[in-house]
């Protein structure tokens, strides 16, 4: 699944881990452009248990969640990679901004268990790559995460979230005589964020 902090630069696909209006290429595409400028290089499975992508997901989420209700951003900013870095802990409180005004609670995820769409695996950049969705009502959490190797550990280089309507949505029965209701359409504003590199940077060796 795809994203809310990646390096330095902010983008928003309409809505990935706040509110944020700041122009780029989503996450999708910018592994897809790595892709091709590698040649013929493809992803391979990570060799990553469970245990570990749980450890991975929830500390990168809980950490954006923790930073947006207390406002420091400097936790978050330290768990990430030197490029992940190049963002100052103000820069990343003014990128997620909107999220933290609406007061958006993403705790939920410490005790749900995600729902892989992306297994884990490792994109030609040596970079671990994953998405997926923690299964809730009523709004549902989408999330998409990239860590870079440093020192033999995996460190938070890109995180993108949004949050849908969660669960199935049972039909509402019109009134007899009543007109039947308008299609709401999608909830307004909902939340998304990525965040990444303005240049092009090399993963660190692990």
């Amino acid at each position: 699944m795809r994203p809310s902090c990646l390096g330095r630069g902010a983008i928003v696909a309409g809505a990935f881990l706040a509110l944020a209006t700041i122009a780029g290429p989503p996450l999708a595409a910018n592994a897809q452009a790595k892709d091709k400028r590698v040649g013929q290089k493809m992803a391979r499975a990570a060799d990553i248990d469970r245990n570990g992508v749980l450890i991975l997901t929830r500390s990168a989420l809980l950490a954006l969640d923790q930073a947006n209700k207390t406002g420091n951003y400097t936790v978050l900013r330290d768990l990430g990679s030197p490029n992940f870095q190049t963002n100052s802990a103000a820069k990343l409180g003014d990128i997620f901004a909107n999220q933290r005004k609406q007061g958006l609670d993403f705790s939920a995820v410490a005790v749900l268990e995600p729902q892989l769409t992306l297994l884990p695996r490792i994109e030609p950049s040596g970079m671990l790559h994953m998405a997926g969705f923690f299964p809730s009502v009523p709004m549902q959490l989408n999330f998409e995460l990239l860590f870079e190797p440093v020192n033999r550990q995996w460190k938070i280089f890109g995180v993108s979230v949004n949050l849908t309507p969660g669960g199935p949505q049972a039909p509402e029965t019109p009134v007899e005589g009543q007109p039947k209701p308008a299609d709401p359409g999608p909830p307004p504003d909902a939340p998304s964020i990525a965040v990444q590199p303005k240049t092009e940077t090399k993963p660190a060796k692990p």
